[in-house]
């Protein structure tokens, strides 16, 4: 007698409970960002950056010179009227224009200039190490060494008189314009460079036999090829280079001494000169803060145009993980499907 064994008919299976946490009890190590991590980090900035800041602000609405040092903070109280003289009796503007158009030129033509320092540097030839430390010196050297160098050269008597074979006053006058927008060129390339050769690093060297066995020309290879590489590079160096030469203070304080030649008188200058020389320390506040808005408008921009995020493991915005479970929620699950197949 053979026993007939008979399959007890299951039903769906039915899923098992889930706990139900309330709203915002995520557990610690479920959460994205701790953001609790960037406390010390918050501190410092904090005490470093927006703590001096307030007080700058501050000092700028006070009318604190020699006189009411001593009082410090009881200073008399005065309120945007060292902003108005700023811009109303003082060469502010005048400054503001002489340090945009300055770093605009000097970034304008270090770009392309380090670009090509870059693509010559790139492939391997004899004494490449040496030619690339070559290119560093103007970089490495301290910005006091190459304004007391060139202050040398550009004397009536100087060297650079001599070559050209002219008598032109460089440290005094307009002349003196093209003379720190040249150094200033000398001094920034290397930066535009160093970034240049790191983004060319990032090209495969299969890209570069794939172009050279279909005969691309050199022109078509740095457009299609060289320059989308360089692109993220390049924008950073651009917004640092502006960022550098708008706020130069030691070169052009080095290469003219002060009183500097109202040519060359840019924003860094002219504040030291309202706090140290005429101590005037609540218009230079003003002055500084002026210089700060300036300075954060092409950081503004760049930020805004680079889009930067927090990284690639930085997780769903709150909408997308809002839709991602309402997805999750919608779609059968598997005991939805054993039913049906049931």
């Amino acid at each position: 007698m053979t026993s007939t064994q008979t399959k007890p008919q299951t039903g769906p299976r039915q899923p098992a409970p889930q706990t139900v946490r309330p709203a915002g009890k995520t557990p610690l190590y479920k959460k994205e960002r701790p953001l609790w991590m960037l406390l010390p980090g918050g501190v410092l900035m904090l005490a470093v950056i927006v703590v001096p800041l307030l007080v700058g602000f501050y000092i700028a609405m006070l009318d604190l010179d020699q006189y009411t040092l001593r009082q410090w903070f009881s200073a008399p109280f005065i309120g945007f009227a060292n902003f108005v003289e700023a811009f109303t009796n003082s060469p502010l503007l005048h400054s503001i224009w002489i340090s945009v158009s300055l770093s605009v030129l000097v970034t304008a033509v270090t770009v392309p200039i380090g670009v090509a320092a870059a693509i010559s540097t790139q492939n391997r030839f004899p004494g490449r190490g040496l030619v690339r430390s070559i290119y560093l010196i103007p970089y490495v050297l301290p910005a006091f060494v190459v304004g007391t160098f060139f202050r040398t050269m550009l004397q009536p008597q100087g060297v650079v008189n001599s070559i050209l074979h002219t008598d032109v006053l460089w440290l005094n006058g307009s002349a003196s314009y093209w003379a720190l927008a040249g150094v200033m060129i000398w001094t920034s390339w290397p930066f535009v460079y160093l970034l240049s050769l790191a983004g060319l690093q990032a090209v495969d060297n299969e890209v570069h036999e794939a172009a050279a066995l279909d005969g691309v020309t050199w022109w078509a290879k740095l457009r299609y090829i060289i320059f989308p590489y360089l692109r993220g590079p390049l924008s950073l160096a651009v917004i640092i280079a502006i960022l550098h030469n708008i706020n130069n203070f030691t070169l052009p304080f080095v290469l003219f001494g002060i009183p500097l030649p109202s040519s060359v008188e840019v924003m860094p200058v002219l504040t030291y000169i309202a706090s140290f020389q005429s101590f005037r320390f609540g218009l230079s506040a003003a002055m500084a803060i002026c210089s700060l808005v300036i300075v954060a408008i092409p950081l503004f921009v760049y930020l805004r145009a680079v889009k930067l995020d927090t990284g690639d493991d930085a997780g769903p915005n709150r909408k997308q993980r809002r839709a991602d479970r309402a997805t999750l929620a919608a779609a059968p699950t598997a005991a939805d499907i054993d039913g049906a197949r049931a």
